[in-house]
Order: structure tokens, then sequence, then C-alpha cells
């Protein structure tokens, strides 16, 4: 499915840029979505990629963009004060092109950083969707990445693969979202950090595709 590729304006601490996007209107749009990347891919990996085109076939308009470190050919996220900066600069671009609220939404880095961000007050999503919440580092339960959710105060989905080693020990997870204002959880059974499942080999973006109802149904709501 085609996408329109966009230059999305970025104010950094060190000085403006403009980063990559990718916007995809889908007709008699329903609801808007900005998707971020992970750290250890871009905006055009398979996986969301099929989400994306999913998604504009449910109606949901689609908006993806890149952090600056992926702009500049880094493999390793920059300070975190370019992604907050980077999601600033996805908020304006849409105000601009699709008036209406829109939804955050990332895989696992990506998603982390829009929770910050609206944790911060720096954008006003209708919602934020995590693929993949990278809870903490695999093996390291002690170090969560969770005192910032609470403070959100739109809708948070968290849609996690019931063997994802960033959210283990599951108990810990469940306090977590328990602990948000209005938070749910859409599990994926079976599935890892990548919601692979063990023994049931699909490709990346038919497994994007799979969970596109989930993020329209849950955008459409907010």
């Amino acid at each position: 499915m085609s996408a329109e590729p966009v230059r999305i304006a970025v104010a950094l601490p060190t000085g403006d840029t403009e980063v990559s996007g990718l916007w995809s209107a889908a007709p008699d749009f329903s609801a808007t979505v900005a998707l971020a990347h992970g750290a250890g891919a871009g905006m055009e990996q398979p996986f969301l990629t099929g989400l994306s085109d999913a998604l504009v076939t449910e109606g949901v308009s689609v908006l993806r963009f890149v952090f600056p470190y992926v702009e500049a050919g880094r493999r390793m996220p920059g300070p975190a004060a370019h992604a907050l900066a980077t999601w600033v600069g996805v908020q304006a671009w849409l105000a601009s092109a699709e008036p209406g609220p829109f939804t955050a939404a990332g895989k696992s880095y990506g998603g982390r950083m829009a929770s910050v961000a609206a944790a911060e007050g720096v954008i006003s999503p209708a919602g934020l969707a995590y693929l993949g919440y990278p809870l903490h580092p695999p093996g390291r339960p002690e170090k969560p990445r969770r005192e910032h959710l609470p403070r959100i105060t739109v809708p948070q989905l968290f849609v996690e693969g019931e063997n994802d080693p960033f959210i283990d020990p599951r108990e810990q997870f469940e306090e977590v979202v328990a602990s948000c204002q209005d938070a749910r959880v859409h599990w994926v059974a079976g599935g890892n950090h990548s919601f692979e499942v063990k023994g049931a080999r699909r490709p990346a973006d038919e497994i994007g595709a799979g969970l596109a109802s989930v993020v329209a149904g849950f955008a459409r709501g907010v």
C-alpha cells in the first residue's frame, strides 16, 4: 500500500532539524495514529509496514516516522530529549495535516518515549498504544520504567505477548498497569516481545497486520 514520504520539523535542544516520515491517509478515516519504531529498527520494518497498511484498510490514517538517531544513520537511540522533541514535531505535523485527535503508538522504545512525552505534558494525544512496552531490560526487573505511567490521564493500551521477557515477572507488570489511571491490556497468546509465537512462524508484516483491529478499535474508542 502506498505511503507519501513527508518531512517533519523537530526542534532539538541542539538546533532545528527534520526527520523522515511516511503518511498513509485512509479514505473516510475514522481515527489517526502516529506510529513510532522500536530501538533496533526504523519505520519501514515489516512489522510496522504490515500494521500500518492494515490500519489504513480499517479506516485509520497513519503517520510513521523515525527518531533523529535513525535519520542520522546511527543504530543506538540518542538522548531521551531528542525522542520527546520528535514526538512534539509529530503532533505539530498532524495538527497541520489532519485536524482532530490522534493516538500515539509505538513499538517498544517508540511507545515508551510517547508515554514519557505524554506524562511530561509535551504532547496531548487522545490515547497511547504500546506494542510491547519495555517495562525493564530482560532479566532486570529491579529497574522498571514505570514512575511516569500513573501520571498519564488519557487511556493507555498495552499490547503484550504472554512470553515477553521485558514484562517478566507478570505480577510486576500487572501491578504497574493497575497503578495507571486508565489502562487495559490486550494479550497475544504465546507471543514474545515481537509477538512471534513458538512453533507458529509467520512473517513480521503478517504479525503486525494481525494487531491492526485491536489498535484501530482502541484509536476509534478514544
